[in-house]
């Protein structure tokens, strides 16, 4: 197990500072799902987005679409 995955007890922990306490039978589930989002976020901060320009730049164009034949 990597370092940064929690712990069924962190979750739990953190859970009950945001005022959520988890059952136990739902611990591992809520567990691995935390898990697998910090996993997919730490695979979002390693892209290198520095030649994508923000969605602000891109012109938005309206398809209107008529059904009449």
């Amino acid at each position: 197990m990597p370092p940064e995955d929690l712990t069924p007890q962190e979750a739990a922990q953190w859970a009950r500072r945001a005022g959520l306490p988890l059952e136990s039978e739902r611990l591992d589930a809520v567990t691995a799902t935390a898990n697998h989002i910090q996993a997919v976020v730490a695979t979002l901060r390693e892209l290198d987005f520095g030649d994508v320009p923000p969605a602000s730049a891109h012109a938005a164009i309206l398809e209107v679409r008529d059904a009449a034949v």
